[in-house]
């Protein structure tokens, strides 16, 4: 029989869902009743509804095999692309068989060693800061509003752009704001991430030292932290509670970093990555 769940978006629905079964999003059917609204300065605003129900094992199974068919499928990875991975998201990959019994290091603690190939006690110096001129960051900026102008004149939607250059963590933070914004994020942020992509392509074109670019609106970023840290925390528990590991649904490599981080000082639990891209995941398991 399927359960109601409501929130204020679909994703933080599912999450409510998956902590109340104690499962993962893939172990579940969804129904999106109704997708909810925002409303206008926040009257009017309607609850996103979905309905679940737990698949079967067979289901389950038949999922897994399909993910593991299309995982087998080959896939051409660019050099870029991995090492833009390794450094943005600080993951830990899953234990090998030979490793198992070793404890998981994190590579949000070292990621220059594992990159290196230095022993594990030798110590880095850390990176130089990255110093810009206000000529230079005009011009990131110039460069990034310039793309995003385009981009929404050609979708004829009205967006007010905000850029600001946080030099302390040499970001480029870009804001938007409008009426009807949950076009921009898309399902759980895949348009918003996308458009953050594009933008750092165009955005690194005139610049010799790469810069990060970090899209936001309606403050997303920090609500689908909270909903990722929530979540993380009440699977920990569950995991400590039965002794069992816990895999979570496909997350990009921002969001598995979160998981990572939010638990690397856990003493009772541990996490990694498993599987490839689009289907990688977090798994939360007990320290033996």
């Amino acid at each position: 029989m399927k359960k109601e769940y409501s929130a204020k978006t679909v994703d933080e629905a599912i999450t409510k869902a998956c902590i109340d079964l104690g499962m993962s999003s893939d172990q579940i059917d969804i129904e999106v009743v109704n997708e909810g609204s925002t409303g206008f300065l926040g009257f009017g605003s309607k609850p996103a509804v979905i309905r679940v129900e737990p698949k079967t094992e067979t289901e389950v199974r038949s999922d897994v095999k399909a993910d593991k068919k299309q995982d087998s499928a080959p896939k051409e990875v660019r050099p870029s692309e991995a090492a833009t991975e390794k450094s943005e998201a600080g993951e830990v990959e899953a234990p090998s068989a030979k490793a198992a019994a070793q404890p998981v290091v994190q590579e949000d603690q070292a990621p220059s060693l594992k990159e290196s190939g230095k022993p594990k006690h030798e110590k880095t110096r850390p990176e130089e800061p990255v110093v810009r001129t206000e000529e230079e960051i005009a011009k990131l900026k110039d460069a990034a509003d310039a793309f995003l102008s385009g981009v929404f004149g050609a979708m004829d939607l009205p967006v007010e752009i905000k850029i600001s250059y946080e030099a302390d963590d040499d970001v480029l933070a870009i804001d938007f704001e409008g009426e009807d914004m949950g076009i921009l994020i898309g399902k759980r942020g895949q348009t918003l991430d996308s458009l953050q992509y594009l933008t750092s392509l165009v955005v690194n074109r005139v610049t010799a030292q790469f810069v990060r670019v970090k899209l936001d609106t309606e403050d997303y970023r920090r609500r689908r932290k909270e909903t990722l840290e929530n979540l993380a925390n009440n699977i920990a528990r569950k995991v400590r509670k039965t002794g069992h590991p816990v895999s979570l649904e496909p997350m990009n490599p921002y969001e598995r970093r979160i998981i990572h981080s939010y638990l690397q000082n856990n003493r009772y639990v541990e996490t990694y990555s498993e599987g490839t891209e689009p289907y990688r995941h977090v798994v939360i398991s007990p320290i033996r």
